[in-house]
């Protein structure tokens, strides 16, 4: 069984070999091409117009968030259903490629559940394009040990928590080799 850190080292690595250019053979040091499911894949890197798009994950505890980001036109942002169904199936690949990649990386198999909805944030950039940003959490298997992220809790609350752990550690026994001079 692999440790937390060999887990989050494997899922790592797998996300670092989605680079840009990693999808076609030429331009890979391995000569491996690697399909993750992003825009920039279509076509060749050098001679077609680039479409920016990638994705990064960050970890929660015994989670991870893939956050996938990129630009695209508003008429392909106009039909709500189409849209969302597509960020979601990139979001998808991407899950895919992570767990394909890691097998390649560990040897060892890679469970990511899906936990809730996907969050799609599109911020407008100019009349013709816009900023897409998309985020799904997925429960990472195998990593027993680790603290679950509370989610119900606020930096209110943590920072109450803190206060009070500090607070509490001043009501110990009073040192008994230091004294006072008195003053005249």
């Amino acid at each position: 069984m692999a440790s937390v850190l060999d887990i989050i080292n494997g899922i790592s690595q797998a996300a670092a070999n989605a680079y840009d250019g990693s999808h076609d053979e030429r331009y890979t040091a391995d000569g491996e091409a690697r399909k993750v499911g992003l825009k920039r894949e279509e076509g060749d890197p050098i001679l077609d117009s680039r479409e920016m798009d990638g994705f990064n994950i960050k970890y929660y505890g015994n989670k991870i968030c893939v956050e996938y980001h990129g630009e695209m036109k508003l008429k392909e942002v106009h039909d709500a259903n189409k849209f969302e169904n597509d960020i979601n199936s990139r979001l998808n690949d991407i899950s895919k490629y992570l767990k394909k990649e890691y097998k390649k990386v560990t040897g060892n198999a890679l469970s990511l559940t899906k936990e809730g909805e996907s969050d799609i944030l599109v911020q407008h950039m100019s009349n013709i394009r816009s900023w897409v940003t998309a985020k799904q959490f997925y429960k990472v298997g195998g990593m027993d040990g680790v603290l679950e992220v509370n989610a119900d809790s606020t930096s209110e609350d943590r920072l109450n928590k803190a206060v009070k752990d500090w607070l509490e550690l001043g009501h110990g026994p009073k040192p008994k080799n230091v004294t006072r001079k008195k003053e005249k």
